[in-house]
């Protein structure tokens, strides 16, 4: 149902009920269409922010491409209307009745009222001086500055002036409640949904049906577990209404079903392999912390999925090169060449699955290495654009560090017969303006969780050594 714009008899009274958001250039450049957010709530735009995204929109990096984004989107809003536009531009039309509020651009002078010790020639600081101008021109409704610079925060609460983030793009406020991929069963579960149970045979697994009242909150590809004198491990295929199907896992913890000599640590290492190993799931995201076995595993299930299986042609690994969104550089080599400095986690893997084979040898080893680097293609995130990959297992390495924007770009990448599988631990985003919860793997975490070709799983346990464990707890 389309939202209709609030009209009043009275327009000073409506605005007076509304409040007015002035945004800092990195909210435009990090969510171009966020003039279109502010639901019923009116925008100024300072002139030094238009300063600021003019200076900021040359080159090809994503900072770049936002930046003329959002001067395409200013555009069609300022033509959009015939008349002076000191009143302000209605978002309603141009943001296709996602907005009601107005735009305001700063179509004046406006004398800096700042204190002595904060230098006018800043920016920050005349965007500033803005926003105080505006408390005083309009005492009767909230003014509030949205930045995601947190000094710029400060300042402006040190100031007596309203601040927030930019919250839009956030998924969840508590990162804690993240969907993990897995759900413990108390004995009230079975109580509510064991009566009537039917179970068949299906291959070597074992598949049940459930009925009951919470077969409704479970997600398909989620995990159950239940620890006890009978342990059980399932995953839901099929929930319909108050009805689900779980079928119990392959034991990847047991040396028969160990994927390139390895075989898993504990329970959320089998529940990634099961999704990693399982050919009708399309896309995987693993998060964990440093050490839990996000890359070994991923590269064990696709080297066994590419040479023995023949499943997938090649395995493709690409990563976000931190700084991020500047391009790898001139450096003498070839693109994977430029890629190796950023590589290192790929060669400690590969030393490890190498090493696997105890009766290989040296010669054995040194043949094999040569194998598995000509089947692994190393790629920069920077070429992914307008690229199509048929049947690769793709592997995209510290993804907290992506937008969704980005993150969305490649995944949209994968053609028929192409696995994704996107690693990162949320708790070391690098990039900046990114935080755990607008971070672009948090994004396809949440949107992806219920879909019957995808899986997600939370690595909880390091899987190092008693080192790096006790370093991780008490550092």
């Amino acid at each position: 149902m389309a939202r209709k714009p609030a009209v009043s008899a009275d327009p000073d009274a409506a605005a007076k009920s509304t409040k007015l958001f002035v945004l800092d250039t990195n909210v435009l450049m990090h969510d171009p269409t966020s003039v279109y957010r502010f639901e019923e709530h009116d925008v100024f735009l300072p002139i030094m922010t238009l300063e600021e995204l003019d200076d900021h929109k040359k080159g090809m990096s994503e900072i770049a491409r936002n930046a003329r984004q959002v001067t395409r989107t200013l555009d069609a809003i300022v033509n959009s209307v015939d008349d002076a536009i000191d009143q302000g531009i209605a978002l309603y039309g141009p943001s296709r009745q996602l907005a009601s509020g107005r735009l305001f651009l700063q179509t004046e002078a406006i004398s800096s009222e700042l204190p002595a010790g904060l230098p006018t020639a800043k920016v920050d600081n005349q965007i500033l001086a803005v926003v105080i101008h505006l408390q005083r021109r309009h005492p009767e409704r909230p003014v509030i500055l949205v930045s995601k610079d947190i000094n710029m925060r400060i300042k402006a609460r040190t100031l007596g002036l309203q601040a927030q983030d930019y919250f839009n793009d956030k998924v969840l406020e508590d990162t804690d409640l993240l969907y993990t991929g897995m759900r413990e069963l108390t004995p009230a579960f079975w109580d509510d949904c064991g009566q009537g149970m039917e179970s068949a045979k299906k291959e070597a697994r074992t598949v049940y049906r459930l009925r009951g009242p919470v077969c409704s909150q479970l997600l398909v590809n989620q995990f159950l577990f239940q620890e006890g004198e009978r342990p059980l491990r399932a995953i839901v295929r099929q929930v319909s209404g108050t009805t689900a199907e779980i079928e119990t896992l392959i034991d990847y913890t047991h040396a028969k079903n160990g994927v390139w000599g390895i075989t898993a640590r504990n329970r959320e290492q089998n529940f990634a392999l099961n999704l990693l190993m399982n050919p009708e799931i399309d896309f995987v995201t693993l998060l964990g912390q440093a050490g839990t076995g996000k890359t070994l595993l991923t590269l064990a299930a696709g080297l066994t999925q590419v040479l023995e299986s023949r499943r997938y042609s090649e395995i493709i690994m690409t990563r976000v090169t931190v700084p991020v969104g500047e391009d790898i550089g001139f450096l003498p080599g070839t693109e994977e060449e430029k890629m190796g400095p950023w590589m290192g986690a790929l060669e400690d893997n590969l030393e490890v699955l190498n090493k696997s084979d105890e009766t290989a040898g040296d010669w054995g080893r040194a043949a094999t290495s040569d194998l598995l680097r000509n089947r692994i293609r190393i790629k920069s995130l920077n070429f992914m654009r307008g690229r199509t990959f048929l049947s690769k297992f793709l592997i995209i390495d510290e993804a907290q560090n992506l937008t969704p924007k980005q993150m969305k770009t490649l995944i949209t990448r994968a053609g028929p017969g192409t696995k994704v599988i996107c690693l990162g631990n949320i708790a070391q985003i690098d990039t900046p303006y990114l935080t755990e919860g607008s971070s672009g793997l948090t994004y396809v975490v949440d949107r992806f969780k219920g879909w019957q070709h995808a899986g997600h799983i939370t690595l909880q346990r390091g899987e190092r050594s008693r080192l790096a464990d006790h370093a991780a707890e008490v550092l």
